[in-house]
């Protein structure tokens, strides 16, 4: 009997729809990010993986002028297919990115993966399978930092009831909604993340204006 093979990690299938839906796209289309095209969206995640003198601009912002430099030569000098070629054969083996994949690119894919999808008009959210859920909730863990100038105390709360504080300042704000709903606010996508508020209206008011980020 064969035996049942395991699913793909979340991170590859996440890069794989990506690169599918990239391809069908083509390069001019919006991604939904930073107002790039797709076209922008695959350089940068072309330098990510394959650039290390790129990568302190992509989290420091003293630096973002250079990234944003290699961005574009990258962008001019190679072929669209061949951008979407190298995102979907993922990094390099050298890459410290190769062996973390799990790690570092299951938000990383999902988010970029939505941004696309959410910028066209045909969009609809899609239902998540739980271990992808689950792990994306532990990706979570790292809310903390990123949401650490938040101007309210904010609790994310998921369906089933399970909660993560991600900030301890100011009056207090829960945000519900599915997992990947919670993972897209969190990581900016104020506009399109499908989550609800309750908690201290003035709180609310301010966190809806607020800007956060790594």
């Amino acid at each position: 009997m064969t035996e049942p093979q395991s699913p793909a990690p979340p991170a590859q299938v996440e890069r794989v729809a990506l690169c599918d839906l990239l391809d069908r796209l083509g390069p001019d289309a919006p991604s939904g990010c930073h107002g790039w095209t797709t076209g922008d969206l695959a350089a940068h995640l072309v330098i990510r993986e394959r650039r290390p003198d790129a990568a302190p601009g992509i989290l420091i912002g003293a630096l973002s002028g250079l990234t944003d430099r290699i961005q574009r030569s990258v962008r001019a000098a190679t072929p669209y297919p061949q951008l979407v070629e190298r995102i979907r054969s993922g990094p390099p083996r050298w890459q410290v990115y190769a062996g973390l994949d799990g790690l570092v690119n299951t938000v990383e894919y999902f988010v970029h993966h939505e941004d696309v999808r959410r910028a066209q008009p045909d969009w609809t959210p899609r239902d998540l399978p739980e271990r992808v859920e689950n792990l994306l909730w532990r990706r979570l863990s790292s809310a903390g930092f990123i949401m650490r100038k938040a101007p309210a105390e904010v609790t994310l709360v998921r369906p089933d009831g399970q909660t993560r504080r991600v900030s301890k300042k100011g009056k207090q704000v829960r945000v519900h909604g599915p997992v990947g709903e919670l993972v897209l606010w969190v990581y900016g996508r104020t506009g399109v993340a499908q989550v609800r508020f309750t908690g201290d209206a003035n709180a609310v008011t301010a966190l809806s204006h607020a800007k956060w980020g790594v």
